[in-house]
Parts: C-alpha cells; structure tokens; sequence
C-alpha cells in the first residue's frame, strides 16, 4: 500500500488504531470463535503499525492495512496449531479475506454489535460484563481493569477467564439478540455502561467514566434509533461537563453548589442537550435515563445554584422517575430535591417518610440528613448523622474526606 505521508505521528497513528481497534476485534472473534486469538493479533497489527506508519507514513487505508496485517497474524497462528477447528478457523478468514473491503465496511457495524451484545449478556456474572466490555470492547488492559475497581491483576484476569469460559462452555452466541430480546437485551447493555460511569465518575482520575463516554457514542452509532441510548449518552455527557470542578488540587470533592460553573464544559452541555433532543423524536415517553438527563440538564443550564429550577426537577422530573424506576436510590434523590425545594425542614420530612429497609447500609442516608441538619443549625444532630455516614463509608474515599470535613467545620 502505498503511503499518503511520511513520517506519521505518534499521536495520528494511535488514534488510527484506536478507531479501528474494536470492529477488527469484533470481525476476528465472528470469523475465529477465539476471543484470546482474535485480542493478540490485532494488538499484534497495532504495534506494527507504531513502528511501520511513523517511519513509511500512513497507508491509504488504514483500516484495510490493520485488518489484513491481523487477519495475516490469525492464519500463521491457526496453521501451527494443525487442528480440525483450526482448519475451519483458517478457512473463515479465508473467505473473509476474499470479500473484500465492501464486505469488510458492511458487516463492521453488525460485528461491533454482536461483540457489545456478547460482552453484556445476562448468562454472565455482571462484574463479568462490566470486565469484558471494558477489556474487548474499550481495549483497556486487565491492569488498568484491575486498578480501576481495586483488585488484584491476577484477580482480574481470571474473572476475564471465567466469563470467557462461560461464553463457551454455556454456548453463548455470538449475535445480535433476536426482535423478541432485543428490547430487554438493550437495557442491559446500558445498565453495563451506566455501571461502568458509575465507577468512574466517583474519581478524581475519571478515567473510567470517560471510557463509558466513549462506549455509550459507540452504542449510538450503533442504534441510532434507540432512544434511551441516546438519553444514557445524553447523561454521561452532561455529568461529565462537571468533570473538572468535581475535585479540587488535592482530589477532594467539591460540592455541586460550590463549584465554579464558568470552568464547566459547554460544549459537552450543548452535545448533552442535542442527544437529548435526538432521543425526544421517537414521540415515546421519556425513559429512566432520559429522565435523568434531563435533570442533569436543569443543574448544568443553571446559572447558579440558587436558580436551580427545583421544582421543574421534582414535580417534572423526579415524580416520573419514581414511577419509570421506583428504586429507594431515586426515592432518596427525590427527597433531596424536596429540601431544596420546599425547605430543609420538608428535605427531612421526605427523608424520613422513605424506606430506610431498602436504604440500610447506603452512607448517602444519613449524610443527606446530615447536611439538612447542618444548614438548620441543628449541630449536634448534624454531627451523629455525620457520624453514622461516616461509619458506612469506605475510609479514605474522596466521599469519606468530604463527610470528615463536615463534621471537623461543625
């Protein structure tokens, strides 16, 4: 193939690979059935690419280059194995090669699909799901998996064993959910997602939240007519224009009314904004994730904290998603709504007309509570409130430090 420049960036060619890295994954693991071989040889076709492009320029097509350089690497492992399945492996990519880059454009976006599907199938564990995703589909390293939720890396590679063994051994096809599941395989896949931003999001790092990002865009690119796909990315992405103020220097948390609303990210608002237009054209009633965009919209467009429209956000909102997801999570949010629309002394009210069973152990109870009390005056309830918040959270934790500081100022 013949080079359109020479000497191509560091910087160009990691993103060339980086775009292209989960269909060539997704096309290997379809024609192979080995999700081991298929990783390998295409991390094997990246790393020749950041010695080759940055020395020879970047072919014409990067893509086809990358594929064929993968494919290569397949058919040299499967002819040493010498194996019947190997054979068959060989010949698929064979006749895969054979089709051609048309083929190759057409069933990327099908190949991508059936990988996020497969991935996020509820045969497997959910801490199985989220590991896979990340690692096959976000192309994250078992270490930076394993760093991320505080585990070991050999803990982590053998969860990535154990959930690819199941794949196998529990014959779990490698498709696209037929009509009948596709609606309830969908919301899987987003509470996947959604779970990943969750673990993310609580850091100063925020690096897994920014791969959820990533992974929610895929998702729509993917179903474009999906409207709750475009309300999760529509929250992500609003969640996200915060990202910067959410901790200080010292990866402290800074509170939502305390942050500097001129350092938030606008473009990232108006992107939340516009997916959330996209997802209000399917005429259908608004869904738990758009909902709660929004929600993170109202906060995001408010001037400042006293022009929060608090009542929009309770009697709009909130009220509806109590209805579309009636979980003790969004009862609790919903309460806090209400303190902050109706007075602290209502916020407290609300809270305790909640079901404190379905709430047991959650540190964010009793810190609520805390927080009412404070702004009442009410010190020494403040301070046990703060206290008992203080004992159901992790040590440590940027949450845990900002409950210590409550409790030190009073």
């Amino acid at each position: 193939m013949t080079s359109q420049t020479a000497g191509a960036t560091a910087e160009a060619v990691a993103s060339a690979v980086a775009s292209e890295r989960t269909a060539m994954v997704a096309s290997l693991i379809r024609l192979t059935g080995d999700w081991d071989l298929a990783e390998d040889c295409v991390q094997d076709a990246a790393e020749r690419a950041l010695v080759r492009w940055p020395r020879d320029g970047m072919p014409r097509s990067p893509a086809a280059w990358l594929t064929t350089v993968a494919r290569n690497r397949a058919l040299d492992v499967l002819r040493r194995r010498r194996s019947e399945r190997a054979k068959l492996q060989e010949r698929a990519i064979l006749d895969a090669k054979g089709a051609g880059e048309v083929h190759r454009r057409q069933s990327g976006a099908d190949d991508r699909l059936r990988l996020v599907f497969t991935c996020c199938h509820p045969a497997l564990a959910l801490e199985g799901q989220v590991a896979l995703t990340l690692k096959v589909v976000a192309g994250l390293s078992t270490a930076e998996i394993a760093r991320a939720f505080l585990v070991s890396e050999a803990t982590m590679s053998q969860r990535l064993l154990r959930t690819k063994r199941k794949i196998s051994n529990a014959g779990i096809p490698y498709r696209v959910p037929p009509d009948d599941l596709l609606a309830p395989r969908t919301s899987g896949v987003l509470a996947v997602l959604y779970l990943i931003f969750n673990a993310g999001y609580g850091q100063p790092d925020g690096a897994l939240a920014v791969e959820a990002l990533r992974l929610a865009r895929l998702v729509v690119e993917l179903m474009p007519r999906e409207d709750e796909a475009h309300g999760l990315l529509a929250l992500i992405t609003l969640q996200l224009s915060r990202r910067s103020t959410r901790f200080d220097d010292h990866g402290d948390l800074v509170p939502m009314e305390e942050q500097d609303r001129s350092r938030w990210d606008a473009t990232l608002i108006e992107s939340g904004q516009t997916q959330l237009r996209r997802a209000a054209l399917s005429g259908l009633p608004a869904g738990a994730y758009q909902l709660q965009a929004r929600i993170a919209a109202f906060h995001a467009t408010a001037p400042r904290a006293e022009e929060t429209p608090w009542e929009a956000i309770v009697g709009g909102l909130y009220d509806a998603l109590l209805l579309a997801l009636p979980s003790p999570v969004v009862g609790l949010n919903r309460a806090v709504a209400v303190g902050f629309r109706d007075g602290y002394e209502s916020g407290l009210a609300a809270l305790a007309a909640l079901d404190a069973a379905g709430l047991a152990g959650y540190y964010l109870l009793p810190a609520a509570r805390a927080d009412f009390l404070r702004r009442l005056g009410r010190n020494d309830e403040a301070r046990r409130a703060y206290q008992a918040a203080l004992h159901l959270s992790r040590a440590g934790e940027p949450e845990w430090r900002l409950l210590q500081r409550r409790l030190t100022e009073l």
